[in-house]
């Protein structure tokens, strides 16, 4: 017959306590570390602009200077989709954020901006318009068709301000 521990009288063994505790000495020394790292801003950043002025008795922290930049304005475009029997039309207006330095430059070449975005938003769906992240995707592709034209570094942003589906 098979013997078992029963039978022979033997006592079940206990697990150790150790690895319980190992874990718990981890866990704490864990946690203290992180919370120093978060107190001492090695992580997080640590204190803000805002902090290390109030704490020097200042009510404001100095902001840091505006970069020099203009704004351009793009003609209103008003654009019909579809095959003309649907009778929709887009309405788009923006602006160009351009540096202060290529102000002329751009508006020289505004005539052949504005060819573009007629010729990109001409072609078109109306299942390319009424998706939810269109919007973000066509002005990616609207400012690197703008920034083809005008030349690499002139045209910093795209500013949409009038995108209306009629």
């Amino acid at each position: 017959m098979a013997k078992t521990k029963e039978d022979e009288g033997e006592t079940p063994v206990k697990s150790s306590k150790m690895p319980v505790l190992i874990g718990l000495v981890l866990a704490l020394a864990g946690a203290g570390a992180g919370y120093y790292a978060v107190s001492s801003g090695l992580l997080l950043g640590g204190e803000s602009e805002v902090d290390q002025a109030s704490d020097k008795g200042t009510d404001q922290a100095v902001p840091d200077s505006l970069p020099d930049v203009t704004y351009v304005p793009i003609e209103p475009l008003v654009i019909s989709l579809g095959d003309g029997a649907t009778g929709k039309h887009l309405r788009f207006r923006g602006q160009l954020e351009v540096a202060a330095a290529y102000r002329a430059d751009v508006e020289h070449l505004m005539p052949r901006v504005v060819d573009v975005l007629n010729s990109y938003l001409r072609a078109l769906e109306m299942a390319d318009l009424t998706d939810k992240a269109a919007l973000v995707r066509l002005r990616a592709h609207m400012l690197r068709r703008i920034q083809i034209v005008t030349g690499e570094g002139r045209i910093n942003d795209l500013l949409i301000m009038e995108f209306i589906l009629n």
